[in-house]
């Protein structure tokens, strides 16, 4: 297997774009990304999405995308894995270039949420649930992880309050992101006055939705050339699964696709949870980076959340989370999330995340989930 490197990067900003397709959305970010390489072409693109067809009628983006950025002909395919399809995306264009198949590959995630009713948007989303034993109930994405966060505050001895922390620190980096939904941060009462959605998930706890675009170049790290001074290097690429239905597991409170992708990915990378500098977390719902610091080895169980109250998740902490904002500030255009993670990532690894760069920062990890970490897609990037 081939070295792989990002050598660029494009996003748009989160948003409702009222004014521009998803087709425009996706072009806007493979565009700058390529600019970004200083290439202008292609031998593949990967599309991440999860709700094409169901919320703006459109299925087959690949040949739509391909054609639309003027690499008509080349491999062209969409891939879904639920929220966490932009990783999904990304583990494929890397398998494409590691593979020897091809030289260049464009790696992007696109979505738009905001056109449909609420309801509809939530009842769509439920699709990442189990259809058969979950959704056909009434019960929504966010019930589901309400449930989980009820649970988990039972077993552990924890309140709402407790999980503030995270919110507190997405929003505050946010607000230094052009390219965030919320450029605002928030206080403690803000937090504890938010209006619930599913007890006891409130607004302060949930990602919202938006639309947006991000994109990734990739190539042989061997064949860099004049992109060598900026590239990053994919260190390891890993996906594991766990049951779709929550009554199906084990044990729901240990998030095991998260425990056995992130250990591929130390394994293939040579590094341990005390090697990575930053985590671009999978923060749908506050209890989610609670959990996937457990299960990524960050935290022992029962103790994802001391590390918010003991602010060591902020960029100067132990463990930087959502450097920019994360899916709770920045925004949660789902299918493309996984894809913006990664542009963080690089971002940081770059030295070019300003007032919210991570001192030193060499190895950065992001995870993009699936349903509630029924997928788990992890990667690693050193510079």
């Amino acid at each position: 297997m081939r070295q792989v490197s990002v050598v660029g990067i494009g996003q748009t900003k989160v948003k409702e774009h009222w004014d521009k397709s998803l087709r425009e959305l996706a072009t806007e970010a493979i565009l700058a990304a390529l600019q970004d390489a200083h290439v202008d072409y292609a031998d593949a693109l990967y599309i991440g999405n999860m709700l094409s067809g169901e919320l703006t009628g459109q299925e087959n983006l690949g040949a739509l995308i391909a054609d639309e950025v003027g690499l008509r002909g080349v491999e062209a395919l969409k891939v879904e894995a639920a929220c966490g399809s932009g990783g999904a995306a990304i583990r494929a264009g890397y398998l494409a270039v590691a593979s020897g198949a091809f030289d260049v590959v464009i790696v992007a995630g696109a979505e738009k949420l905001t056109e449909s009713s609420n309801c509809y948007t939530t009842a769509s989303l439920a699709m990442a649930a189990d259809a058969d034993y979950e959704a056909i109930h009434g019960i929504s994405f966010v019930a589901l992880n309400a449930l989980l966060m009820r649970r988990y505050m039972y077993e552990y001895d924890l309140v709402p309050e407790d999980f503030a922390t995270f919110s507190l620190n997405a929003h505050a980096n946010a607000a230094n992101n052009p390219y965030a939904m919320f450029q605002a941060p928030i206080t403690l009462q803000q937090y504890t006055r938010a209006r619930p959605v599913s007890d006891p998930i409130s607004v302060m706890d949930s990602s919202p939705v938006g639309d947006g675009a991000a994109a990734l170049v990739l190539m042989p790290t061997a064949s860099l050339n004049g992109n060598r001074a900026r590239a990053v290097k994919v260190a390891a690429s890993a996906v594991a699964t766990d049951s779709l239905a929550l009554h199906a597991r084990r044990d729901p409170l240990w998030l095991g696709a998260v425990e056995l992708s992130s250990q591929k990915a130390y394994a293939q990378a040579g590094v341990t949870p005390q090697d990575i500098d930053l985590f671009e977390v999978h923060d749908a719902f506050s209890i989610m980076s609670v959990m996937s610091l457990e299960a990524a080895g960050f935290a022992e169980r029962g103790r994802g959340a001391y590390l918010a109250r003991e602010n060591e998740i902020t960029p100067q902490g132990k463990i930087p989370l959502c450097t920019m904002g994360g899916l709770k500030a920045r925004g949660h255009p789902v299918g493309a999330t996984g894809v913006y993670q990664a542009v963080e990532a690089v971002t940081q690894l770059r030295g070019e995340a300003g007032k919210n760069q991570v001192p030193d920062a060499r190895v950065a990890m992001t995870q993009s989930l699936g349903g509630v970490a029924a997928n788990a897609v992890t990667h690693i990037f050193v510079n």
